[in-house]
């Protein structure tokens, strides 16, 4: 009589079944980045269109500006330049850092190009920790360094599943099959 692993459910053994390879833990491994990649996704796009319709952050100086912002943490970045090189056009910063963030929120929501696009998240976060959050104390209480650290997961694995990449890898792997095959 075969032996059960009744540890992990009815038909999940060790050997083949859904508990084997391919089975659930594969499942649920190509899945696991899944909420990940739709939080920074909404996230992202939320951020680009608050910055997009917020008048007062758009503006060169006043309560809630870009301009003040960036003028209020020259002192503590790590980097002034990068405030130096944004206080050139605090308004077309703003609208940059707006616009990239709705790129990134997109493409990494819909899986297109996702890797490049949780390139550009890592790379806004990066930016912002460098400069915004630089000087928040203890470091944890900022936020721009735990999003750097969560799009990292998505630059390694991309978007694999329920996105426009897999089925531009789908096509591509039919495509070559029906070439080569």
């Amino acid at each position: 009589m075969a032996h059960v692993d009744r540890t992990m459910g009815p038909g999940l053994g060790r050997g083949g079944g859904p508990g084997g390879p391919g089975g659930l833990r594969a499942a649920a491994a190509r899945y696991a980045l899944l909420p990940l990649r739709v939080f920074l996704g909404v996230t992202f796009i939320y951020a680009g269109l608050d910055k997009l319709t917020d008048a007062a952050f758009m503006s060169d100086s006043g309560e809630g500006s870009i301009g003040d912002l960036m003028r209020g943490v020259h002192g503590s970045s790590a980097v002034p330049a990068f405030i130096d090189l944004a206080l050139k056009s605090p308004v077309g910063f703003g609208y940059a850092i707006a616009f990239g963030e709705l790129a990134v929120g997109i493409g990494v929501l819909l899986g297109i190009l996702g890797r490049l696009a949780a390139l550009g998240g890592a790379l806004i976060s990066l930016s912002l920790w460098l400069t915004v959050s630089w000087a928040t104390e203890p470091y944890y209480y900022g936020n721009d360094l735990a999003y750097l650290m969560a799009w990292l997961p998505l630059i390694l694995a991309g978007t694999p599943v329920f996105s426009v990449d897999a089925e531009w890898a789908r096509r591509r792997r039919r495509h070559g099959q029906r070439l080569f095959g």
